[in-house]
C-alpha cells in the first residue's frame, strides 16, 4: 500500500456480524468512506446507523456481486464467515471459503491497495491453538479458512491476515497480545479489540503481508511461543482526517 495515498474509500464485507458492526464503530469517526455489505435488505438501516456511508446487498457465491462490491475501494476489511450450524463440521458451499476467494479474486481485478482478513486461531499453523474435539466440531470451517488464507497470500495484494481466538462481547480490553508462526496460542478476546486491529493493519508496517494470531492479555490460557510486538497505527486514522481538514 502506497502510505503516502491517503485512501478514500474502504469496504467492510460481512458488516452485520458482530465483528463487522465493531470495525463500523471503529470506522466511524474516521473521514474514510465505509462501504458495507449484508446478505439482507432487514439489516441496511442498521448498518447506516452504525456508520455505513454505503450499504450494497451482496451474495459473495457469486463473483458479480463481489466485483460490485469492491468497485472504487482502497481497502477492504473481511469478516465473513458462516452463521452457526452443521456446515461449520461437513464444510459444503462456505461463504468462508467461496465468498472470500470471490472477494480477493474482485479486490486484484479492481486494483485494490490492501486486504485484511479475519480467520481464526485453529487454521492451518495455528491448529493447536484450538483443542481437537473443538477442530473436528468446526473443521469444515477451518479447512474453508485455510484455503482463503492461502488464496490471499498468493494473490500478490498486501495483506494482514489476523486470527483471533475465543471470540466475546466483553468491552475491548486494550491490552492485545500478538503471537505469529502458529503453535499452540489460545484465549479469547473481544469482538472490539478485534476490530480495532483490524482498522489499524493496513496503516502499521509491521502488520504489512503477515498472519497474526491474537487474544487479549486477560484472556490469554497459553503463552505465546512467538510473541511479536507492533506498534499498532492507532492513531494513523485520526492524522488521516486531521490532514484531510488542513
Amino acid at each position: 500500500m502506497d502510505r503516502s495515498r491517503i485512501p478514500d474509500q474502504v469496504l467492510v464485507a460481512g458488516a452485520s456480524g458482530e465483528t463487522g458492526q465493531e470495525l463500523l464503530s471503529v470506522l466511524r469517526p474516521t473521514e474514510l468512506s465505509v462501504r458495507a455489505t449484508t446478505r439482507s435488505y432487514a439489516n441496511v438501516d442498521m448498518l447506516e446507523r452504525h456508520g455505513a456511508d454505503d450499504v450494497i446487498v451482496a451474495d459473495f457465491f457469486e463473483s458479480a456481486d463481489a466485483v460490485a462490491a469492491v468497485d472504487d475501494c482502497d481497502i477492504v476489511y473481511c469478516t465473513l464467515g458462516t452463521p452457526p450450524g452443521v456446515r461449520h463440521t461437513i464444510g459444503t458451499r462456505l461463504v468462508d471459503r467461496t465468498g472470500v476467494i470471490n472477494l480477493i479474486t474482485a479486490a486484484v481485478g479492481a486494483g485494490v491497495s490492501y486486504f485484511v482478513l479475519e480467520s481464526a486461531i485453529g487454521v492451518g499453523t495455528s491448529k493447536a491453538g484450538l483443542s481437537l474435539p473443538a477442530r473436528l466440531l468446526i473443521r469444515g470451517t477451518l479447512s474453508a479458512k485455510h484455503d482463503a488464507e492461502t488464496a490471499l497470500r498468493r494473490s500478490g495484494l498486501d495483506y494482514t491476515i489476523v486470527r483471533p481466538g475465543r471470540l466475546t462481547n466483553d468491552p475491548p480490553s486494550d491490552a492485545v497480545v500478538v503471537n505469529e508462526g502458529g503453535g499452540s496460542f489460545s484465549g479469547s478476546i473481544p469482538r472490539a479489540d478485534v476490530a480495532q486491529v483490524m482498522a489499524a493493519s493496513p496503516f502499521t508496517p509491521d502488520a504489512r503481508n503477515r498472519t497474526l494470531e491474537i487474544v487479549s492479555r486477560d484472556g490469554m490460557t497459553s503463552e505465546p511461543p512467538n510473541h511479536v510486538n507492533i506498534d499498532w497505527a492507532d492513531d494513523r486514522l485520526t492524522a488521516d482526517r486531521e490532514h484531510r481538514r488542513i
